[in-house]
């Protein structure tokens, strides 16, 4: 049985966590609003993904809503485009930070075409009951051997890391759950 020596809990809190849409969502949803998703006990709040753009929904100056598909599922995901028109946004955010996030998301907008493979990050939000990425980046993938790699890297990280649960051994140390 694999052990980590790593006496602290596992968190992966704010980072973006390679996910299989299967996994993505299947997550366990907060128990309240200040709660985040989990998976095996582990709080995941960003994702990271690789997939085909469809079903793609554009309200320009509002959001762009699109589907990323894996082979494992579709993946529900938002992008706001709203920035320099949110009452929201303008109490929290500097006129010169609107203005950058507002030229992040139209770049973003603008490689999230229909049939395009693209990888995509963001915070794993619920919407209407299910999961969903409100993305914070969209990046066009041009390697045809992307999607199998990101697949891997998935298997590799749900069995070496994702995995893990948080159970106290004679030793401290974190061991393996077994599925």
């Amino acid at each position: 049985m694999q052990q980590n020596k790593n006496p602290f809990p596992i968190s992966l809190h704010n980072t973006h966590v390679k996910l299989l849409a299967f996994d993505l969502l299947t997550l366990t949803p907060p128990i309240s609003p200040n709660h985040s998703f989990t998976r095996n006990s582990i709080s995941i709040t960003r994702a990271e993904t690789v997939g085909t753009i469809t079903l793609r929904d554009h309200k320009p100056f509002k959001f762009l809503r699109f589907a990323i598909d894996d082979g494992t599922g579709c993946i529900p995901c938002i992008l706001w485009l709203n920035h320099m028109t949110s009452p929201h946004l303008a109490r929290r955010r500097s006129p010169q930070d609107l203005c950058l996030l507002a030229d992040a998301a139209a770049r973003s907008a603008e490689v999230a075409k229909f049939g395009n493979v693209a990888r995509v990050r963001g915070r794993v939000t619920e919407y209407k009951g299910g999961v969903q990425i409100t993305v914070t980046d969209v990046v066009s993938e041009r390697d045809p051997n992307v999607e199998v790699l990101h697949w891997v890297e998935c298997v590799n990280l749900a069995r070496n890391c994702y995995n893990l649960v948080n159970v106290s051994s004679s030793s401290g140390s974190v061991v393996p759950k077994l599925n």
